[in-house]
């Protein structure tokens, strides 16, 4: 059995994409293999013109990703971990002040940036995760269930933050879901996905139009033919992964 079969995506810069699908669909394990966490056991798949596989460090200058689970130090100010982590990314100390005021204020966090992360709502924590993520200005941001474990007003904050930042910016943005309103809220096209397998992919009035359409599901199959391309925040990719064997699989190009 494969955690992700023949994943074929190919997303635009600037667009807003969303995972959609239930747990253990595959989607948390697509997104650790685009952010070269995982490695693919067949396949490939390039961000920015750069290859997953071949080219990881390159990748990873280019994108920012925020996982699943809340990480932010409690026991520092929103201000300190984003010090250090604009030290991690290398951004230069002459602007590093002002990436941290930047970033705290397309969260809308500029107010409690003085304050301990301990203080923090869950909502605060995962806007504070997000600028942490773009202090080093990726072209493409992953989202990893962005608003997971969260209550409904701290989500819709977290949706209100992550508009705001599309707009604003313009960023490629790439996020998994299992709240079918989020994908409809934030996103310009979505990927169903279920057991490994993308099972239709369109905008999302789109596929809720096609609900009671014969067929379903747009009533079609995601089968895009790619080629890799340098477009900056373009992503472009065909990837399978297989649970760990003993010995490793093996990883076919």
């Amino acid at each position: 059995m494969k955690a992700v079969d023949d994943l074929q995506l190919e997303i635009a810069p600037g667009e807003v994409f969303g995972l959609l699908g239930p747990n253990g669909a595959g989607k948390s394990t697509s997104i650790k293999m685009l952010t070269t966490l995982l490695p693919p056991t067949a396949g490939t798949a390039t961000i920015a013109g750069y290859d997953i596989v071949r080219q990881q460090a390159l990748v990873r200058r280019v994108i920012g990703y925020v996982p699943q689970a809340l990480s932010a130090d409690g026991t520092l100010t929103g201000y300190e971990n984003l010090l250090i982590f604009a030290k991690l990314y290398d951004v230069p100390r002459a602007i590093r002040q002002e990436r941290i005021a930047h970033a705290l204020a397309v969260m809308e966090l500029t107010e409690a940036g003085d304050k301990l992360v301990r203080t923090y709502s869950g909502g605060m924590i995962r806007r504070l995760e997000v600028a942490q993520a773009l202090l080093h200005g990726p072209l493409v941001l992953f989202l990893d269930e962005p608003t997971v474990g969260l209550d409904p007003v701290a989500r819709k904050a977290v949706w209100g933050s992550l508009s705001a930042l599309r707009e604003q910016i313009g960023m490629t943005i790439f996020l998994t879901t299992h709240y079918m309103e989020e994908a409809d809220s934030l996103c310009q096209r979505v990927a169903i996905m279920h057991r490994g397998k993308v099972a239709t992919i369109g905008a999302p009035a789109e596929l809720k139009e096609s609900i009671n359409q014969p067929g379903g599901y747009a009533g079609r199959r995601l089968r895009l033919l790619h080629r890799p391309r340098s477009r900056r925040g373009r992503l472009v990719s065909r990837c399978d992964s297989r649970p760990p064997r003993r010995p490793p699989t093996r990883l076919v190009k």
